[in-house]
């Protein structure tokens, strides 16, 4: 299951992590990011103890998608040690997630 990420809890648990991160920027009123919902849960199954995989609700966290520029949902970021590595924006596919983040182990 993907880690909760809020404005309060990005600092330490995507900039400070020793292992690359996934975050999935969403909403629940958007279609594309309710159909990528399971990917992004098998993908934290997964890649646990290899990588993060935290989703960032961005109605209820405004400070982080407005620094990070999210336009669009669902955006996917990928972080390792602390910078912008990656992104997809759109819906997208299980082997294109899993391909970025497996770059970056």
């Amino acid at each position: 299951m993907a880690l909760e990420i809020n404005d309060s809890n990005f600092k330490e648990v995507v900039l400070g992590s020793d292992k690359p991160v996934l975050v999935d920027f969403w909403a629940t009123w958007c279609g594309p990011c309710r159909m990528i919902a399971p990917i992004i849960d098998e993908i934290a199954t997964e890649f646990e103890g290899k990588a993060v995989v935290g989703k960032c609700n961005v109605d209820d966290a405004g400070d982080v998608p407005a620094e990070y520029g999210i336009r669009n949902i669902p955006t996917l970021l990928f972080f390792k040690n602390g910078e912008l590595k990656d992104k997809l924006v759109g819906s997208t596919t299980k082997a294109a997630i899993a391909d970025k983040l497996n770059a970056l182990l």
